[in-house]
């Protein structure tokens, strides 16, 4: 049987790296892809203290320059990879965008939008929980370095 190279975890990992830079920007580490065809097409991180813009999430930027990139506003067959759950104010986009798969790493209790009765549309497939603790680990870090400075 073939391995495949371009699995989940693969792509969380590139979602991840995108964390790592808004960590080390001053940004809260959230990092997303877009994947279409086992082609990334859009990559972002947090941007909202960069622009001073309390939309410029992660997810948020990515919608947007997949859609650019695909020259549409649906991204049907693409899926996003995301560190942490989006938020609610994410997912209603993610529902208008009509994304085809979710794939998130770490749940965020407080404000994800599993918790906040969101819905995604209802063709999109979610996955939860791939490479959890390696999204979650760097939330944490930015956290607690925060506090201590």
């Amino acid at each position: 049987m073939p391995i495949n190279l371009f699995s989940d975890e693969y792509f969380m990992r590139k979602a991840i790296a995108e964390a790592q830079l808004a960590f080390d920007r001053g940004e809260i580490p959230v990092g997303a892809i877009v994947v279409v065809d086992n082609t990334i097409i859009a990559r972002s991180h947090n941007l909202t203290e960069l622009l001073n813009d309390v939309t410029a999430h992660a997810e948020m930027q990515s919608i947007t320059a997949a859609a650019n990139f695909l020259g549409g506003k649906y991204l049907i067959n693409c899926t996003l990879y995301v560190t942490i759950e989006p938020c609610q104010m994410c997912a209603g986009a993610l529902y208008w965008s009509q994304i085809s798969k979710i794939v998130f790493g770490a749940r965020d209790e407080n404000r994800g939008f599993l918790n906040l009765g969101t819905q995604l549309h209802p063709k999109t497939i979610l996955v939860q929980g791939v490479l959890a603790n390696e999204c979650s680990e760097l939330m944490k870090r930015f956290f607690v370095e925060r506090r201590n400075n």
